[in-house]
């Protein structure tokens, strides 16, 4: 068969996959936001009805925030926000480090991430050492830290904080647990571009590179969690 009479054949065989594929994508693309917020609100009754979430338990997502690339390329990891979990009048939140650290119903907090997955991990023996008063302290500790802003530039301090230092902070001083390890900014990938123009946009030339930094990946990665939940 001569190559023109294939390279017609093979647009006659392609032509029609590729339409169907385009008329596809517009009528069952990306959910709109009211689905995505639906789809969360099923999976949040399904985690009721289980009873699989516990005060305390730590949830990622991969955000769709102008950020979350750069957080992902930098630690490597696919998830790039956090929060803790509490159970208050039978209703879910989340406690996290947004603008500004606040509580978000945990329904809306699934729909924001991409695809409206998430992981949910626990501390291991959380049942004995998470106790009544424990998780008590890490509210008073956490409510010290409420209304605070959105860290952009990922200080170490109290003065705003970002959602994986809230976490480590509330663990640490009410518990005395760290949750993963901490690490200077120097130790993550600083060279691709999407993290350099964030670093350009946040510091200019000032880069704090021996500025201590706990990431959600640290935290993912930590072996003193375990998963109990991924949807």
């Amino acid at each position: 068969m001569k190559l023109r009479s294939k390279i017609l054949l093979a647009l006659w065989v392609l032509l029609p996959l590729v339409t169907a594929g385009y008329f596809l994508e517009k009528r069952y693309g990306k959910p709109s936001p009211e689905e995505y917020q639906e789809r969360a609100a099923e999976r949040v009754r399904e985690l009721s009805a289980s009873k699989e979430l516990q005060n305390g338990d730590l949830i990622f997502h991969t955000s769709r925030s102008a950020q979350s690339q750069a957080i992902q390329v930098a630690t490597k990891s696919k998830y790039s926000h956090c929060g803790i979990v509490y159970q208050e009048g039978g209703n879910y939140f989340v406690y996290e480090a947004v603008q500004p650290v606040s509580t978000t119903p945990l329904a809306k907090w699934i729909a924001r991430g991409e695809g409206g997955h998430f992981v949910v991990k626990r501390l291991k023996k959380a049942d004995e050492v998470l106790t009544p008063s424990v998780l008590a302290k890490m509210k008073q500790e956490g409510q010290k830290l409420a209304g605070k802003d959105y860290d952009l530039t990922f200080e170490w301090s109290d003065d705003k904080i970002y959602c994986s230092e809230l976490i480590w902070k509330v663990y640490q001083r009410a518990a005395g647990i760290e949750i993963g390890k901490l690490e200077k900014l120097k130790d993550f990938d600083l060279s691709a571009k999407p993290v350099q123009a964030k670093m350009r946009e946040r510091y200019g030339r000032n880069i704090p590179y021996e500025e201590n930094v706990i990431s959600p990946a640290s935290m993912f990665a930590s072996d003193l969690l375990v998963t109990v939940v991924e949807k």
